[in-house]
């Protein structure tokens, strides 16, 4: 199951898996394109290893990086607790 987790100006949507057995956290995210229909690209979590990458320039895989690496603490919280909208009590 994926989990919805941000959604940037850019309209690219930021959504995680649950915390595997490994202790891994898949994290992806799409941006809708005119051209190609969507860029994305996924992160696996907490190794910060990218893979699937579609359509973003480098400058935006390094704004994307700073984003994860700055709410994995969150991301990785909130996979082991159903998502942001289970953990926070919505």
């Amino acid at each position: 199951m994926m989990y919805p987790f941000l959604t940037l100006d850019d309209q690219t949507e930021i959504v995680h898996s649950e915390m595997r057995e490994d202790g891994t956290v898949k994290v992806y995210m799409e941006k809708p394109d005119e051209k190609d229909c969507f860029h994305y690209a996924t992160c696996y979590l907490p190794e910060y290893r990218w893979s699937d990458v579609f359509g973003f320039t480098e400058s935006e895989m390094s704004h994307l990086h700073d984003v994860i690496e700055s709410t994995a603490h969150l991301i990785l919280k909130y996979s082991k607790e159903g998502g942001f909208e289970n953990a926070s009590s919505f």
